[in-house]
């Protein structure tokens, strides 16, 4: 069980994380961290998220870490290079 030592410093890390920006950049005009241009579509985050859910799930039934690695890079890895690659393609040829 932690001592109140190691409940405090955690405490005080967390809290050093969350206001030391904040007191660093008082007085600065605050930067956007994303340039404002194309948002992600509700489209586009669905597809990411499958991607995510796809490559978990993947993970899970073969286990590439023990015996399937085959197995997940053609069935797991394979369709998404596929798919993100044809799309990444499919961009370059319309924004042109």
């Amino acid at each position: 069980m932690p001592g109140i030592q190691e409940i405090l410093l955690l405490a005080v890390i967390v809290i050093g994380i969350l206001f030391l920006p904040r007191l660093a950049s008082r007085g600065k005009e605050m930067k956007p961290v994303r340039p404002a241009g194309r948002k992600l579509s509700g489209a586009m985050r669905l597809s990411i998220m499958l991607s995510v859910l796809w490559t978990g799930l993947t993970a899970f039934f073969c286990e590439p870490w023990e015996k399937g690695l085959i197995a997940f890079l053609v069935w797991g890895a394979g369709p998404l290079i596929a798919g993100w690659g044809g799309y990444w393609v499919l961009r370059g040829f319309r924004d042109q």
